[in-house]
């Protein structure tokens, strides 16, 4: 009977890709590690419960390896984030705890919608909070992640670490995403440490188990980051003719009655630019001067602090209009146009390299450098310099540079 069960084990550690037996660096890593935490205050008490018995996650390791091939375009990408199903659901948790956002609102001065909207970006408003132990999931990336990101993780696991010996939650409860973000607005653990809040009043700070601790603890982030109370996130405006495509760049700030004033641009919805006032604002264009274009303030920046994409950003923004019944966006999305691939991002910002145009690197990311270096080639052959990668631009450059670059994935 014994000899069933140990062969039943092993065919179930087999075919689920779990590994049993101890990985002797992973071992001694530990013990360096643990060496190291002692030196800072973690408590050999708090090691001893949970370093005992770990072993590294495999999985963990590939998904942190793991570099898609394609990303969605931006509208694909807003009609998941800010569905019909994600707005009625999101209504609902609004009359189901209006009282306690209410409360949350008024304390920290950040409005419930942007609230509700980043619980429903961050975990589809507690149904997806992540199962992962972010114990093991973090000393796993510390140990064998990405090398650049390794001092990241060790001071992940850390903080960690203290807030399982501070109390705030145990280590069975510490659980989250692969990469340790915990909670129903997955925080990771440094910024648990200096932004959770304990709004329930229990004495501890439990971003998984307590709404009123999460929700809270993201308007004492959003507070401290510097959200304007009252200021709206952008809106959707409407260019004129002749715009000049260099000044869509969020480098390029002014009052937001400027904006009108100097260039007319007027909000889609109709009336001024933030109902008059004086907000430094810029153009923002998500799918290049052929999609929708946005008049983005303050608290875009804001949001950008909680998450650095501009695409999470916007659906954040879009997603509370949604809560706020307000109107959708207005003008078309791009949908005829063809994502980029990793590699062909690569191949783009080499070939305006080659070209003159030096992207700073190329590492298929179109980041502020790539964009600039492709509004400088677009303006000197004749596009509007918005910055926007497209398939069109890649094979124009493909034949004006004569060398043809060989991409090495």
């Amino acid at each position: 009977m014994a000899r069933i069960i140990q062969l039943t084990a092993l065919f179930f550690v087999t075919l689920f890709g779990y590994s049993i037996v101890a990985d002797s660096d992973f071992e001694s890593w530990k013990t360096e590690f643990r060496q190291s935490a002692l030196r800072v205050g973690i408590q050999s008490e708090t090691l001893d419960m949970t370093f005992s018995g770990l072993l590294p996650d495999r999985k963990v390791l590939k998904l942190d390896a793991h570099q898609p091939e394609f990303t969605r375009p931006i509208w694909k990408y807003l009609e998941n984030t800010t569905s019909v199903e994600r707005v009625r659901v999101g209504q609902q948790k609004l009359a189901e705890h209006d009282e306690l956002l209410t409360r949350i609102s008024a304390h920290y001065g950040v409005d419930k919608a942007y609230l509700l909207s980043i619980w429903g970006m961050e975990s589809s408003f507690g149904k997806q909070t992540g199962h992962y132990s972010v114990i093991r999931s973090l000393a796993t990336l510390a140990y064998a992640g990405r090398e650049s990101r390794r001092e990241f993780w060790s001071e992940q696991l850390l903080a960690a670490l203290r807030i399982v010996q501070r109390g705030d939650m145990s280590v069975r409860d510490l659980r989250g995403s692969w990469a340790g973000a915990i909670g129903h607005t997955q925080f990771i653990p440094t910024t648990l440490e200096a932004y959770a809040v304990d709004f329930d009043g229990d004495g501890r700070r439990d971003l998984r188990h307590s709404i009123p601790d999460a929700l809270a603890s993201t308007a004492n982030y959003l507070a401290k980051s510097g959200w304007q109370e009252g200021q709206e996130w952008g809106e959707e405006v409407k260019l004129p003719d002749g715009f000049d495509w260099n000044l869509a760049d969020s480098k390029v700030r002014k009052a937001a009655q400027r904006w009108t004033v100097d260039h007319q641009i007027l909000p889609i919805s109709g009336g001024l630019l933030a109902d008059g006032e004086m907000y430094p604002a810029f153009v923002f264009l998500p799918a290049g001067y052929h999609g929708p274009v946005f008049v983005m303030y303050e608290n875009f920046d804001v949001i950008l602090k909680y998450n650095k994409s501009n695409s999470y950003a916007l659906a954040v923004g879009l997603l509370a209009d949604g809560l706020r019944d307000k109107p959708a966006v207005s003008a078309d999305w791009p949908y005829n146009d063809i994502a980029l691939s990793h590699q062909e991002k690569a191949e783009l910002q080499l070939l305006l390299s080659v070209a003159g145009y030096n992207t700073e690197g190329v590492d298929g990311k179109i980041g502020p450098n790539t964009q600039s270096a492709l509004r400088r080639w677009q303006s000197d052959v004749g596009f509007p310099p918005d910055g926007y990668a497209t398939v069109e631009y890649l094979k124009l450059l493909r034949q004006q540079v004569e060398v043809k670059p060989t991409i090495i994935d």
